[in-house]
């Protein structure tokens, strides 16, 4: 058994189907479902055994406690966040309250557990934590990718609150002893996409007649991940990363924001064709926001040198399959852009100047 943490959530419901399309072990699903947890991403096991879907937040002391001793699970893989920037920047009390105090439940919670296990089970014990290159702060055009030693310089509201996250689990491993593992991802991107991120707000607000937003210069540039890569990472860490240990997972895919938009409406006008011409006549640039970081890019060599992973997808097939992906899928697209999803991008992008 293992616990999963927002597994509701994009990159969360990516990995727990991933794993239960691969392995028999049962996952305990713990999420708040706030706007970006969706169960439709999980329709698919809802009458899966394997998979307890807990509705719950993260930041309940006696419900986590309840659930690890009832469950007994072997490993706690920890996604639930808080992650826009944008949404940070606009409020940021849900970033501190989820990522920070969230994750030291967590923390807390699994080390009282830990430390009543049988020496075996403790020592296979793990608490994998997800985290973010944008804790590392921004890349000049020259600079190396980030390796596991960089600095950290987080430069929003979101990233400040997810260095804290790290530094409480790094802490927690150092004064107590529990067995955890770290990973700091680059942009994922893939199925189920909460369309407030750049690359499903493209696809969505494309295929709609709206307009695609590019902040600032769109030069932009972040090293993009496709999420089912992630999710191999992840198991992978899982299997044989050792403790302690902090693993920088990337696509090995750095492209500005503006080529991405480019990339997505030339497939869509293959693979959709719009009457009025092409969907690249909606970009659209605007305002860019507070405090923006001009690059991200992630130095994966470690976890290919000492787990042997790497990713599968490059950029050109991983997007495809996203595209493809959200044409088949406009009922759930539907589902997610309603309501408060509204009065977000209303909030959002109605006062950027164009």
């Amino acid at each position: 058994m293992i616990l999963v943490t927002g597994g509701a959530g994009f990159i969360g419901s990516n990995f727990v189907l991933d794993w239960l399309a691969q392995s028999d072990e049962p996952v305990v699903n713990l999420d708040k479902l706030t706007y970006a947890g969706n169960l439709e991403n999980l329709i698919s096991l809802k009458n899966d055994s394997r998979h307890i879907f807990v509705h719950g937040d993260i930041c309940d002391f006696e419900l986590v406690a309840s659930l690890l001793k009832q469950h007994q699970p072997r490993a706690i893989i920890h996604f639930a966040a808080e992650s826009h920037v944008d949404r940070s920047i606009l409020d940021s009390s849900e970033f501190m309250k989820t990522n920070i105090d969230g994750t030291f439940t967590l923390l807390e919670t699994a080390r009282q557990y830990w430390n009543l296990l049988d020496s075996d089970k403790k020592t296979a014990f793990r608490f994998h934590h997800v985290s973010t290159d944008e804790v590392y702060g921004s890349l000049q055009p020259n600079d190396a990718p980030f390796t596991e030693t960089n600095l950290y310089q987080p430069n929003s509201p979101y990233s400040a609150s997810k260095a804290a996250s790290d530094h409480l689990v790094r802490a927690w491993h150092h004064t107590y002893g529990l067995p955890v593992t770290t990973s700091n991802c680059s942009n994922n991107y893939g199925s189920y996409h909460f369309p407030e991120k750049l690359i499903p707000l493209v696809i969505t607000n494309a295929l709609a007649g709206k307009a695609l937003p590019i902040y600032g210069d769109g030069k932009q540039i972040r090293d993009w991940l496709y999420v089912k890569d992630h999710c191999s990472a992840i198991r992978r860490i899982l299997e044989v990363g050792k403790v302690g240990e902090v693993y920088n997972v990337g696509g090995w895919n750095e492209k500005a924001n503006i080529d991405i938009v480019n990339i997505i409406t030339t497939l869509l006008d293959e693979l959709k064709p719009d009457s009025q011409g092409s969907y690249s006549r909606l970009i659209t640039y605007v305002t860019d926001r507070l405090g923006h970081d001009r690059r991200y890019a992630i130095d994966a060599r470690k976890i290919e040198r000492e787990l042997g992973w790497k990713p599968a997808e490059t950029f050109e097939t991983g997007i495809r399959k996203t595209v493809e992906w959200y044409l088949a899928n406009q009922e759930w697209v539907a589902n997610v852009t309603s309501g408060e999803y509204r009065l977000w991008l209303d909030k959002n992008y109605s006062a950027r100047q164009v």
